[in-house]
């Protein structure tokens, strides 16, 4: 059976970095995924916390589909555009709350990706904690259907009810991913949902680095992960992690 690939991109296919717009993209990763999506009839996909407009600008390559911001807007293989969205009253209500936590604490960096609001304490891991426990209370204050989504010193506030899991099961039913066997290859908390998922499909869940998963595969890095990839089209027999 052929295989369809989903990937995560921070942590996974670069390297993290201390603000959103610090990463580093190297003239090679739009040729391995041009690579990729070629040999493979078209089954990749990024499945990002990013917004999808932020992939766009970052990486390109707009004939690769795309999902953003955890699951809630998706870039199909026709180019349409799908979108889950916080109404606008809550993320005003959201801004207004969050301003004067953005104001006592420097180290903080808001990232308003459209559907969700995130908060980056890297530079202020003491903080994070803190910032945990603020969004939790203002989740359940302003409640609308809300919730959080933590990830590597980040955590964001979200419509509830949308993953990366769902993302990815919304491909699986639309061509040319249909009736493939799902790879997903991810990093970080956010991407066990897809893990899952995957498992769930008998497809090959991939963990990238140390940590807790429900992945069945590991690969320890960036590196390992562009490795595999590039070297998976051209074997004529696929080789798990």
């Amino acid at each position: 059976m052929d295989w369809a690939y989903f990937l995560d991109v921070d942590g996974t296919l670069i390297e993290l970095a201390m603000t959103p717009d610090a990463i580093e993209v190297d003239h090679a990763l739009p040729v391995l995924l041009e690579t990729l999506h070629r040999q493979t009839g078209g089954a990749l996909a990024l499945i990002s916390g990013r917004a999808v407009a932020d992939l766009d600008r970052h990486i390109g390559i707009l004939q690769v589909p795309r999902a953003g911001q955890h699951g809630l807007e998706r870039r199909d293989a026709a180019g349409r555009l799908w979108r889950h969205e916080t109404p606008e009253p809550v993320k005003r209500a959201l801004l207004e709350a969050l301003a004067p936590l953005l104001a006592r604490h420097g180290g903080l960096l808001l990232e308003d990706k459209g559907s969700t609001l995130a908060i980056h304490y890297r530079r202020a891991p003491m903080l994070g904690a803190y910032v945990h426990r603020f969004l939790g209370r203002l989740v359940s204050d302003i409640g609308q259907g809300l919730q959080l989504q933590a990830g590597k010193r980040v955590v964001e506030v979200k419509p509830a009810g949308v993953d990366k899991g769902m993302a990815v099961a919304e491909y699986l039913t639309e061509a040319p991913f249909l009736g493939r066997l799902p790879v997903f290859i991810g990093d970080d908390i956010t991407d066990e949902t897809a893990f899952a998922l995957v498992n769930e499909r008998g497809g090959i869940s991939v963990k990238v680095g140390p940590g807790r998963s429900c992945a069945r595969y590991r690969l320890p890095g960036v590196a390992a992960v562009r490795a595999w990839l590039a070297y998976q089209p051209m074997s004529p027999h696929h080789e798990h992690p």
